[in-house]
């Protein structure tokens, strides 16, 4: 009976989770902008591709693409080679100010990103960085890495010092341990920090609004907001945008957590 209860809950869960994606995808096959309809079919009657078509003929779509993509692959790198160093130094070494540093990350961690637009804005502004694919980037990335320290930090204080110092009384050096016997056990870290990086960039609008000005450096979330007026809003085109914006997500999750199952056995010790 509870395995039943437990089934029934599940499949509520699920199609109560499903049914908002596949009203989009209906929604982005109905011809004409059609936001509401009578049927209940998920897929209408009269279903075509004219909204993709258009997407791709009519807009910049590739261009927002592109750049959307070129933003979040720097934040993604930039996140993981910066958290990656910056966690294993909190984890590994005793320094004055360490524990004040830490208090000041989990700290930030307190306030919204909108919070902290106006004070960045300024800076980027004295930067000359206002419109810039760098200025997006270090926006993302410091709004991303204090989270992605933290856990990388937890992550390395449990790996056993041991290790590195094996490796040191071999010959190793300190970076040469780090980035052979370390890394390769944080493996599953770092799809965490890499997720999370890349999920920060790739579907922000706020942000990106204030500091990026030029349409031909418009992410995705900014050129699918052209899709929407005061007195209409093109939801073909909405729709169509948005089911094509979840796909590299939906891959790169998939992609990312088979190597975090492999990467749990990376770097085992032989007994």
């Amino acid at each position: 009976m509870k395995k039943l209860l437990l089934y029934i809950f599940l499949t509520i869960f699920t199609v109560a989770t499903l049914y908002p994606i596949l009203n989009v995808i209906s929604i982005s096959l109905r011809p004409g902008d059609r936001l509401l309809t009578t049927s209940l079919a998920l897929i209408p009657p009269d279903a075509s591709f004219q909204s993709y078509v258009r997407l791709f003929t009519e807009n910049p779509f590739l261009r927002w693409l592109w750049n959307s993509t070129l933003v979040a692959v720097a934040v993604t790198l930039t996140g993981v080679a910066l958290a990656s160093t910056a966690g294993y130094a909190f984890s590994r070494f005793r320094f004055r100010g360490r524990n004040f540093g830490m208090a000041m990350l989990l700290t930030t961690q307190m306030f919204p990103a909108t919070m902290l637009l106006l004070p960045l804005f300024i800076m980027l502004a004295k930067l000359h960085l206002i419109n810039s694919y760098i200025g997006i980037v270090v926006v993302y990335t410091a709004t991303a890495l204090p989270f992605c320290v933290w856990q990388m930090k937890g992550y390395y204080d449990t790996i056993p010092v041991s290790l590195e110092e094996a490796a040191l009384i071999d010959g190793c050096s300190r970076w040469r341990a780090f980035y052979k016997i370390i890394l390769p056990l944080a493996a599953p870290a770092l799809v965490i920090t890499a997720l999370f990086s890349f999920l920060t960039a790739w579907s922000e609008y706020i942000v990106a609004a204030q500091i990026l000005q030029s349409e031909q450096m418009f992410t995705l979330p900014l050129g699918l907001k052209q899709f929407q007026s005061n007195m209409t809003t093109e939801w073909g085109l909405y729709a169509a945008g948005s089911v094509i914006i979840s796909i590299p997500v939906i891959a790169l999750f998939l992609f990312l957590t088979r190597w975090l199952v492999s990467g749990l056995t990376l770097g085992s010790v032989k007994g």
